[in-house]
C-alpha cells in the first residue's frame, strides 16, 4: 500500500529534525547533503519546521575576516524541538533535585547536596565510559568518550582544534534540569577531566542556551593554556574545578 503524501513528508520533517540534533545547528545545505534531499526540499521542511516551532534560524558565526554577501543561515532545535527527544521526564527531575536541596536544608547546604548527587550520578555512568577510554589508544580517547556518550544519548562527536580537540554534545536529555541546577553540567565536566586526566574547560552548554554542549580538550603540552573564547573578543575560562562550569561563558 503507498504511503500517504503527508505521512511521507511528515517522516521527512522529522529526518531533518533529527539530523539537526544528531548533528548541531546546521544550514539547509548541510541538511540537504547529510539527507540527500534537495536544498529546495529541506528548505520548504525547515519553513514548516519553523512553524511549528520545532526549529530557528540563526545567523551563522563567521570566526576571522567576513567574506562578502550574507552569512549563511543555521536552523537550531527550540525548547519544544528537544522536547520531543528524550526529555519526557523533566519535571521529575527538576522535582527531584528541588526535594534534594530543600531536605539538606536549602542554601549552600542544599546546592552541595545536589552536587553530591551528580557527582554520584556521574561516577555510575563513567564506569562505562572509563572502560571505553582505557580501551582506546591515547590519541583517541576524546572520541571514545564521544562513542560512550552517545550510546547514553548525548549524541556525542570530537573533533580537532588548533591546539587539542573539542568535545560536542549535540543532545543533552537533562538541559532541562541542568538549566536550573548547574551541578549536573559542573559534575560532568568535572567526570570528563577526571577521565581523560587533564583539565578540561566547557565552552558552551546546551543548558544555557547554545546550540551545543562543547568541551575543549587541550592536546599534549596545551593543558595549563587557556582554551580558545567562543569569539575572538571575549576570553572567559572555565575549568573542570571552577563552579561556573557549566554555564554560558557569556
Amino acid at each position: 500500500m503507498p504511503v500517504p503524501a503527508s505521512d511521507e513528508q511528515h517522516g521527512t520533517r522529522n529526518k531533518v529534525a533529527r539530523s539537526i540534533l544528531d548533528h548541531g545547528p546546521s544550514t539547509a545545505a548541510e541538511l540537504a547533503l547529510r539527507l540527500e534531499l534537495t536544498q529546495a526540499a529541506v528548505r520548504r521542511h525547515l519553513d514548516t519546521l519553523v512553524a511549528e516551532g520545532v526549529v530557528e534560524p540563526r545567523e551563522k558565526r563567521v570566526y576571522g575576516a567576513r567574506s562578502r554577501g550574507r552569512p549563511a543561515k543555521i536552523f537550531a532545535l527550540t525548547d519544544c524541538g528537544r522536547d520531543a527527544f528524550d526529555q519526557a521526564y523533566d519535571e521529575l527531575a527538576v522535582d527531584a533535585l528541588r526535594w534534594i536541596e530543600q531536605s539538606a536544608g536549602g542554601g549552600e547546604a542544599g546546592r552541595a547536596a545536589v552536587a553530591a548527587f551528580a557527582r554520584a550520578r556521574l561516577a555510575a555512568q563513567a564506569v562505562a565510559y572509563r572502560q571505553a577510554i582505557e580501551a582506546a589508544e591515547p590519541d583517541s580517547r576524546a572520541q571514545a568518550l564521544a562513542r560512550a556518550l552517545s550510546a547514553d544519548g548525548y549524541a556525542a562527536t570530537a573533533r580537532s582544534a588548533p591546539v587539542g580537540e573539542q568535545l560536542c554534545q549535540h543532545h543533552c536529555p537533562v538541559a532541562h534540569a541542568a538549566e536550573r541546577y548547574p551541578q549536573l553540567c559542573e559534575a560532568e565536566t568535572e567526570a570528563f577531566s577526571q577521565l581523560l586526566g587533564t583539565h578540561v574547560q566547557r565552552l558552551a552548554t546546551i543548558a544555557h542556551g547554545d546550540g551545543v554542549c562543547t568541551t575543549y580538550i587541550p592536546g599534549t603540552g596545551q593543558a595549563e593554556k587557556a582554551a580558545p573564547s567562543k569569539t575572538p573578543s571575549k576570553t572567559k575560562t572555565t575549568t573542570a574545578s571552577a563552579s561556573t562550569a557549566g554555564r554560558n561563558p557569556e
